[in-house]
């Protein structure tokens, strides 16, 4: 069944989640790509499960790597509960990345040809309500006189377009690269391979999330990245962690 209107029902549950909601440090971290999961609306888009289990549907260990970083430094985690196949919440409603029609080498059937109405219902769904939420708790922090601190998390494949890729986590920023130059520079010399604005930058339309909730009110952002494979097994998953929070811990404190 290919998805063509009545997006979401109440059985579905809520489309985003919080943890951590008490969190005191201002940190907001955000997974736009945390869940493979389809409404049962969708069907399968066309897609074989290969594809559905893939990292076009989600980004494999992002989400358990935001977890560990919202508890290690008290931050809230805002994530997103259904695949960036039905829409993706980094992208804006006007971009053809919002419901891609391709996905690397996978067409998306269910994706092809959508109607105004078709796009329009996929953004009230699930764009908006997810937004909303980043929206409302960044306020909340900064109305009770926090100041909020936007991190996006994401995973990305080791291997795209049959090419091999050697970084192994990018730090991502827009206009405002404070954070992500304190990172970089502490970065430097470590155990990883890490490279700013790799394997995407800004150019790429990967930064929404900052662009829409960090840039216009001048709160300190970044976009972490990191290669898959290295997150597939809890040993990774602690390294990966506990060298990520140090990095950002430690920015700001040069930061502030």
């Amino acid at each position: 069944m290919l998805l063509r209107s009545g997006i979401l029902t109440a059985l579905d549950g809520d489309v985003v989640a919080v943890d951590n909601a008490a969190a005191a440090s201002g940190l907001v971290f955000v997974c736009e790509h945390a869940s493979a999961v389809l409404p049962p609306s969708a069907g399968d888009l066309g897609l074989s499960p290969d594809a559905l289990s893939s990292h076009i549907a989600w980004d494999p260990g992002a989400l358990e790597i935001a977890r560990r970083l919202s508890t290690a430094l008290d931050g809230l985690l805002v994530h997103q509960r259904f695949s960036r196949l039905v829409y993706d919440c980094n992208r804006p409603p006007e971009s053809p990345a919002a419901m891609p029609e391709k996905s690397e080498i996978y067409t998306i059937p269910g994706n092809l040809n959508l109607s105004p109405a078709e796009r329009y219902a996929r953004t009230a769904a699930l764009y908006v309500p997810f937004h909303d939420r980043i929206a409302a708790e960044i306020a909340r922090i900064a109305g009770e006189g926090g100041k909020p601190v936007i991190v996006t998390v994401h995973t990305f494949t080791p291997v795209y377009f049959g090419k091999p890729r050697e970084v192994e986590i990018g730090i991502l920023h827009d206009t405002d690269s404070r954070l992500a130059d304190a990172m970089l520079e502490a970065a430097a010399g470590g155990p990883y391979r890490v490279e700013r604005n790799s394997p995407y930058g800004p150019e790429d339309g990967v930064t929404h999330t900052l662009r829409l909730h960090a840039l216009p009110q001048g709160f300190a952002n970044v976009m972490i990245e990191v290669r898959n494979d290295l997150v597939r097994d809890e040993a990774g998953l602690k390294a990966i962690s506990t060298y990520l929070a140090d990095l950002i811990s430690g920015a700001l404190e040069r930061v502030a």
